[in-house]
């Protein structure tokens, strides 16, 4: 297993630069997760890392050795992709020895490895079967198993549950948490469009947008503390809400004039010379709840109620195309619709963001 380094990592096709001043410290024993909207490059900094692209610039560094030239053989890595890529003529069995036979291993150390990995996949019983015969969260499995033999330095995943239905989804990202927990010392890298993986399965997570890393952090840090509005919006479903307003009332705690109108009061510290400065106040529609007070974070009509049971989400008119305000309720709340409502927030709960950027990390 290693710990490793990427230190000003770039990658451009011509003119066009795809990924720009990448620094990440990743330590042995972390399961990483890259996210990010689509084209930002994640699955495209996964391939540099496994030897499937080449990289512009930078120095990328595996268990202390520079990789940037070595061919993708030689990296001590094992990459499961997001199509299963068996072969359908061959068992589970030969599907994960092939590689172990490829490097001409004795036989008795590919069974011995086959049969470990198998049993930590719990596809002992299936071993002798065709991948035909195996559901998809079962053949995806059988890939991770492939890995597993290779007993690699770091392990990547390129988004492994995509082609999954959604109960396979949830099923499959149990088990790979599982099988982390089983191999404590394994460094593992995982691209994922789906921020319920993420946060569950990730020590820690690499926001990408923009051609660079927006905000490395475990899952909760991303969540509570957002370095930047774009993170604060792409962690958290529904989005974080954001609502312009206006500096009034300094100090340890901030007051805000909604241009909504109301105000709102949050537990950010700011100076004097903040008076005036003009800010988006984020708040979580989990953390919106109704209110009769003055002091509130928003007031409007409900225009959309989504029932889900354990939850309602209210959707609140807008105007000239903005983005809807979010509310998300616990329970049920189904008679809410087209009623007025007063929202609160408690201070701790509330973002400010000025140009961007999180006021808490200037």
């Amino acid at each position: 297993m290693a710990d490793l380094i990427l230190k000003d990592v770039a990658k451009s096709y011509g003119d066009v630069t795809v990924l720009s001043n990448i620094n990440l410290d990743i330590k042995q024993g972390e399961l990483i997760v890259f996210v990010g909207p689509s084209g930002c490059g994640k699955s495209t900094l996964l391939r540099m890392i496994a030897g499937l692209e080449g990289i512009t610039g930078g120095k990328l560094t595996i268990d202390g050795r520079v990789v940037n030239d070595v061919p993708a053989a030689q990296r001590g890595i094992a990459m499961v992709f997001q199509s299963y890529a068996l072969y359908p003529h061959m068992t589970v069995r030969d599907n994960m020895a092939f590689a172990l036979q490829i490097a001409k291993k004795p036989r008795a150390e590919i069974d011995a490895a086959v049969d470990k990995a198998a049993r930590i996949l719990q596809l002992t019983p299936y071993l002798d079967r065709l991948p035909k015969a195996l559901s998809g969260g079962q053949r995806q499995r059988v890939a991770i198993g492939r890995a597993i033999v290779r007993d690699p330095k770091v392990y990547l995943f390129d988004e492994p549950l995509s082609n999954l239905d959604a109960a396979l989804r949830v099923a499959t990202r149990i088990e790979i948490a599982q099988l982390k927990e089983q191999m404590p010392e394994s460094t593992m890298i995982y691209v994922t469009h789906d921020q319920v993986e993420a946060m569950t399965l990730a020590s820690r997570i690499v926001v990408l947008a923009g051609g660079g890393i927006s905000q490395v952090g475990t899952p909760l840090e991303l969540y509570e503390k957002p370095q930047n509005e774009f993170v604060a919006q792409f962690i958290g479903s529904p989005a974080m809400n954001l609502l312009a307003g206006e500096v009034v009332g300094t100090g340890a705690m901030t007051t805000i004039s909604l241009a909504s109108g109301g105000t709102v009061r949050a537990a950010i510290p700011t100076r004097d010379g903040d008076m005036g400065l003009k800010v988006n106040v984020g708040v979580r529609p989990e953390d919106m709840v109704p209110t009769e007070g003055e002091d509130h974070v928003y007031e409007g009509r409900v225009d959309i109620v989504e029932a889900l049971g354990e939850v309602t989400l209210l959707y609140f008119e807008t105007k000239g195309g903005a983005a809807p305000v979010i509310a998300k309720l616990p329970g049920i709340h189904a008679d809410l619709r087209h009623k007025t409502l007063r929202l609160a927030a408690d201070p701790k709960k509330i973002h400010l963001f000025s140009n961007g950027q999180s006021l808490i990390y200037r």
